[in-house]
């Protein structure tokens, strides 16, 4: 995601600050998983015309149980008012035992395949379908829900800026329960399938791979899109509209589309050309293989400015310019990073979104450098630490790893991104830039498709460094506050005295600092120091004196210093 920054509300700001040293609680987010319940995979049959906003809806969850004894299985989908407004109503839920397989994959499904009616309750946004008989463990279910209704959100029935009626999803963070029977929280990844059947007059794209298209007879066109490897809800893509369509080449044998309006046809196919098959092959190469079967780039009414659906990455009305600008060019950077962090490693939990969002900024910053230079880079983190230093004067005790999630649209600042972004730069010049991308590598490796936490990106990397990092997470994510510092230094008998203080109100840092002497006929002289208390003095050797001291020369720390010579 490049712009979907929620406002914070005053009252998430009172985070207490934490020790160093240990990581910290548990994370608090308050999410009611199902202990022993995976959803395996979701088919979702839906229906839409333009006769209605509302949509009709047969999904079938194909359900694996690792624990005996679960009576029932509760999903999230948004009811319907009680004034009869937007909301779905349930009109059937039946259950299948695993020997009968998936539910056939057509638009109806018949009453054999659907299994034995069974009772349900659906209060608020929770659906609670009782199971006919208790779970055993390496059990399996099949659950088909019959609803419809008209989504409030998730799924946005409108006109494209050029009026044109379509429908486009947006499920971030936790909207699919609008118009999708699903757990609607990351740490559940299922496969899944979209059955939609719409007037012949649109096209209709969603995740993974194209399975069928077939004319009904009647004016409508069913459209079956099959996504194989697991992905979190809020992944979960539906287009329908009219679009050009190009299919640029193959990846690694896997297709590369554009999808644009009609009327963005050239100006679309020119803009999302590239840069998308170089990132796509920079961050194979450095990363390890892209997970995922296709990759489309879409233009959307739905998003302001990216959303990185998995595989079918849906980017804002306004994206096509026909001019490549740099702005959208860093957003299909950054929506393309996000499938390999994010998407295909997914945090556990809403309080680990900086697995997601700090990655891919950071790695948006890494292709940037690969591709553009280091000027490029670098200039991408000074803009991104001035975001940082703005943010924290308003908000000294924000903390990236949060526990305080009582409310949805707190789940993301601009400090997940940003300060994330900083987090994995400095961690990289801590532990050295080979031994980063080690870790890098091993991270995805071992949690490819799976689900993580910052605790088991921490445990990778201590791994690949031979290190201790608690307090190198604890400070930058689990407490608040940046440092500043105050500094004077002074040149006698052939050495520099550098005394340096941190003058940040709270909280306290532990600081590598590289130091750089700069002379007179431009030569310079590196040091590395530690700081690990609030004020400290260094003796830097030196057989002349320097024209001027710098910390920190190559931006490698979330830093802010002001420092002066002072007279001997």
């Amino acid at each position: 995601m490049s712009v979907r920054v929620r406002a914070l509300a005053a009252n998430a700001l009172a985070a207490n600050a934490i020790a160093l040293g240990a990581m910290g609680p548990v994370s608090a987010d308050t999410y009611p998983r199902v202990a022993g319940a995976d959803v395996y995979e979701y088919v979702f049959r839906l229906t839409v015309s333009d006769e209605a906003d509302a949509i009709e809806g047969l999904a079938t969850i194909d359900v694996r149980f690792d624990r005996a004894g679960i009576t029932e299985l509760p999903l999230d989908l948004v009811g319907r008012a009680a004034d009869g407004g937007t909301g779905m109503t349930v009109t059937g839920v039946w259950v299948a035992d695993g020997s009968a397989g998936l539910a056939a994959t057509s638009p109806r499904v018949t009453a054999s395949e659907r299994g034995a009616p069974v009772r349900f309750e659906h209060d608020g946004d929770r659906l609670r379908v009782a199971l006919p008989a208790p779970s055993t463990a390496g059990g399996r279910a099949f659950i088909t829900i019959a609803y419809a209704g008209t989504p409030a959100k998730g799924l946005v029935i409108g006109p494209t800026k050029h009026g044109a009626r379509s429908f486009f999803s947006d499920n971030w963070p936790d909207k699919a329960r609008h118009w999708l029977p699903t757990i609607d929280h990351p740490y559940d990844k299922a496969r899944s399938q979209m059955i939609v059947t719409a007037p012949s007059h649109y096209q209709v794209v969603s995740n993974g791979l194209l399975v069928e298209e077939t004319d009904l007879g009647d004016g409508a066109r069913m459209t079956h899109w099959r996504q194989s490897v697991p992905i979190a809800t809020w992944l979960n893509a539906l287009a329908v509209a009219r679009f050009a369509v190009q299919h640029l080449d193959d990846f690694d044998g896997k297709p590369v589309q554009t999808w644009v309006y009609p009327e963005d046809r050239d100006a679309g196919f020119h803009d999302f050309a590239v840069p998308t098959h170089a990132v796509l092959a920079y961050y194979s190469e450095a990363i390890g293989p892209y997970a995922y079967e296709k990759l489309a780039n879409i233009q959307s009414n739905s998003v302001g400015g990216g959303m990185e659906s998995a595989s079918a990455i849906f980017y804002g009305d306004d994206s096509v310019t026909g001019e490549r600008t740099v702005r959208w060019r860093n957003v299909i950077i950054h929506e393309i990073a996000h499938h390999w962090f994010g998407n295909s490693v997914t945090e556990s939990d809403w309080d680990d979104v900086w697995l997601s969002e700090g990655f891919a900024t950071y790695f948006t910053l890494l292709f940037r450098e690969h591709a553009y230079g280091r000027d490029d880079f670098v200039e991408g983190l000074r803009q991104a630490r001035e975001r940082v230093f703005r943010f924290y004067a308003e908000h000294p005790d924000y903390r990236i790893v949060h526990d305080e999630l009582d409310d949805m649209s707190n789940v993301t600042t601009g400090m997940q991104y940003q300060k994330g972004a900083w987090t994995l730069h400095m961690l990289r010049h801590l532990i050295g830039t080979e031994t980063f991308w080690a870790g890098i590598r091993a991270y995805y490796a071992q949690y490819r498709d799976r689900n993580a936490s910052t605790a088991d990106f921490r445990r990778v990397m201590e791994e690949a460094s031979g290190e201790e990092l608690d307090w190198f997470f604890d400070q930058w994510l689990r407490q608040g506050g940046v440092p500043t510092i105050a500094g004077t230094w002074r040149y006698s008998d052939g050495a520099v005295r550098l005394d340096l203080r941190q003058t940040q109100p709270d909280y306290r840092f532990r600081l590598p600092l590289d130091v750089e002497l700069r002379f007179e006929d431009g030569s310079t002289q590196r040091e590395t120091v530690r700081m690990v208390t609030p004020a400290e003095r260094f003796t830097l050797q030196a057989d002349r004196a320097p024209t001027a001291v710098n910390l920190d020369p190559d931006t490698w720390l979330l830093l802010e210093v002001e420092i002066t010579r002072e007279e001997p």
